[in-house]
């Protein structure tokens, strides 16, 4: 079992689905490009409403009681304020269009952006990405990301043939972004207990409700700014246990 191999497979999978999507994308008229859009945001509220149940698990239950709600919700105000803070959002968007005149010559700069920041949150924030790189880089297997990987293949096609080479840049943020968490995993051990992973993970579940909403057009959260949340859930655990 090679560590990191996960990934590998996950950027290859973005990088193949990506380049099929843009080949196809021209070929497919506009409205079966908006339904297809609005059928991975649909998707995405799924994956993030199941993930928010871990809100009510026991592990999470016996180390909080009847906190794990509040905990979570202050996570995301605090990590929404230090997100807007540090303009997360904005400088995802600015290092996609960077990216963009870096390396295109032709098309929307707008459409870049968003192709490659809305890929990149799909991709990188749910609990998959996260647990899974961790998993792998504890030696534990990479089962979790092989089952992202061929989710985010399709993915990729879809968002691919209506936002275009953005989708494709996106791999570059999963290789760093799950490649840096598997190392964590490898260099730190098992840093989470099970009370810390379900918090993470309905904190990552009501980001995706959120780039649901964003996806289906019906409010434009700056999802970006919530991700400090990510690192603030697992920690107040202990925070409210002790309390």
């Amino acid at each position: 079992m090679i560590i990191g191999m996960g990934t590998i497979v996950n950027v290859a999978t973005v990088v193949v689905g990506s380049l099929l999507g843009i080949l196809l994308g021209n070929r497919m008229p506009e409205k079966t490009r908006t339904t297809i859009t609005a059928l991975l945001g649909l998707f995405t509220l799924v994956i993030g409403g199941f993930s928010v149940v871990s809100l009510a698990s026991p592990d999470l239950t016996a180390a909080v009681g009847s906190s794990a709600t509040i905990l979570v919700l202050a996570a995301l105000l605090i990590g929404a304020l230090l997100g807007s803070w540090l303009r997360i959002e904005d400088r995802l968007e600015q290092g996609a269009t960077w990216l963009r005149s870096r390396f295109t010559r032709s098309g929307d700069a707008a459409r870049f952006v968003d192709g490659m920041v809305t890929a990149t949150l799909v991709f990188c924030v749910g609990p998959l990405a996260i647990l899974g790189s961790i998993s792998d880089g504890l030696g534990r297997g990479a089962e979790q990301l092989y089952v992202k990987a061929v989710l985010d293949g399709f993915a990729a096609m879809a968002f691919a043939s209506t936002l275009g080479w953005g989708v494709l840049a996106s791999a570059g943020a999963v290789a760093v972004i799950q490649g840096g968490l598997t190392l964590l995993g490898y260099l730190a051990g098992d840093v989470l207990s099970a009370a810390q992973v379900e918090a993470l993970t309905a904190t990552g579940g009501v980001i995706l409700l959120a780039l649901a909403l964003r996806l289906l057009d019906l409010k434009p959260i700056p999802v970006g700014d919530l991700l400090p949340a990510l690192l603030l859930a697992p920690l107040f655990v202990p925070l409210v246990a002790a309390l």
